[in-house]
């Protein structure tokens, strides 16, 4: 019996690190799965896209984004404000919230002003599960092929989204 405890105590701590080993080596979807999420969006007008709908060999930045962040705010204001320098990225912007609270973002900034920006809502929230978001806004740049490139979560600058898209 003794034998059986001692065998069991000097395994503990083996079992415990392989157990946090495999914990902490789990990727998030969007590192398991690197390419733009094939989720249904709904559009300001109610329209349905997804993924296949995007422009093709076209970069692309996700930015999912929450009505009410500051953050947020004031990303898209710089985003806008240099909006000449993402010519050649198409924007999806993403909000888990409802299409009517997103409505009166897309408003507040005249979205349909920007050709190359597509808003959509995403309520079930499948994507802030994908991207593993914890603060938003969260920026996920895409290659021409629609390949993972680089992740921003929280606030970004845009010289660093620059810096990504034109590699």
């Amino acid at each position: 019996m003794r034998y059986l405890i001692l065998v069991i105590l000097c395994w503990l701590p083996a079992l415990a690190k392989a157990q946090t080993t495999t914990a902490t080596t789990t990727k998030p979807p969007y590192l398991q799965y690197p390419i733009i999420p094939a989720f249904p969006l709904t559009m300001v007008d109610g329209h349905i896209i997804t993924k296949n709908d995007l422009r093709k060999n076209e970069k692309t930045m996700v930015f999912v984004f929450s009505v009410d962040c500051d953050h947020c705010k004031h990303l898209t204001e710089e985003v806008l404000k240099d909006i000449d320098k993402f010519k050649k990225t198409q924007i999806l912007m993403v909000t888990p919230f409802k299409v009517e609270q997103m409505k009166e973002y897309y408003d507040r900034y005249n979205i349909k002003n920007y050709p190359n920006i597509i808003m959509a809502s995403e309520p079930t929230r499948q994507i802030m599960y994908f991207y593993d978001l914890k603060y938003f806004p969260g920026l996920y740049i895409y290659d021409k092929k629609q390949h993972f490139v680089k992740g921003f979560e929280g606030t970004a600058k845009v010289d660093s989204l620059l810096y990504f898209l034109n590699k």
